[in-house]
């Protein structure tokens, strides 16, 4: 019999030996897959639309987290027939690039979320926070009516930008200046916005509780719900980065 340069029998009946070289197999994919991205600046694609939530918005995030609806509700459409045909356009990962947590996740009690901002009126919101059956009778959702009655209590919006400043979301100093009063502002039909609006594209400003008199914790979660899925055009969307870029001298 000639001899073997391997012993493949010799490797799996050494459990030691197998998991040193399984070990060693893992460790070369490893440096092989993960190496390269140290030389990349930023892994997301950046796409046209993408902007940092409005205080209102984020305030409604914290909701949504404090609420738990994160246990039930994805935000991440894979790219399968049955999810793209239910749901809306696969998720980009250029719209949770400014999550901190990220709401991506595979555990759906309740549907996704991903591309509901728009689907449906802020009544029906409303009515689907405070009775869910109401509105979908199968459902199994927990019922939020305290919302519409308590006031909005998100404390200093400037603390919660700063910190997310520093962890790479770019707000500028205006917005971290002028986040208490914008907070305000969105949910105040009658508000000045112009630079709100300026500052954040495509902020829906109007009262979305249906009580004008009062800033509800209502109104928060509806705004942030309302705008999921909304500030990238999917069927448009092109990453930025390497596109010709114009010639010095022609910007």
């Amino acid at each position: 019999m000639a001899s073997k340069f391997f012993d493949h029998g010799k490797l799996e009946r050494n459990v030691s030996l197998l998991g040193i070289a399984a070990l060693i197999v893992v460790a070369i994919g490893g440096i092989v897959e993960i190496a390269p991205l140290f030389w990349i600046d930023n892994t997301i694609e950046k796409v046209e639309g993408m902007r940092p939530y409005t205080p209102l918005e984020l305030a409604g995030r914290n909701i949504y987290i404090r609420e738990g609806c994160y246990n039930c509700h994805s935000q991440m459409i894979r790219p399968f027939r049955d999810e793209t045909e239910r749901y809306g356009h696969y998720s980009l990962a250029a719209e949770s690039m400014y999550d901190h947590p990220f709401q991506w996740g595979s555990k759906r009690t309740g549907p996704d979320l991903a591309r509901v901002g728009g689907r449906y009126s802020d009544e029906w919101h409303v009515q689907h926070l405070k009775d869910p059956r109401a509105v979908v009778p199968e459902s199994i959702m927990p019922t939020y009516p305290f919302l519409a009655e308590r006031e909005l209590k998100a404390g200093d919006m400037t603390a919660d930008l700063t910190a997310l400043s520093r962890v790479g979301v770019p707000y500028s100093d205006a917005d971290i200046e002028k986040a208490n009063d914008d907070l305000k502002a969105q949910a105040d039909p009658n508000a000045d916005t112009a630079d709100l609006i300026k500052r954040y594209p495509k902020a829906q400003v109007r009262d979305f509780d249906g009580d004008p008199n009062k800033l509800t914790e209502m109104d928060a979660l509806v705004a942030y719900l309302q705008m999921i899925g909304t500030l990238v055009d999917v069927d448009a969307a092109k990453p930025l980065e390497g596109q010709p870029q114009p010639k010095e001298g022609t910007r």
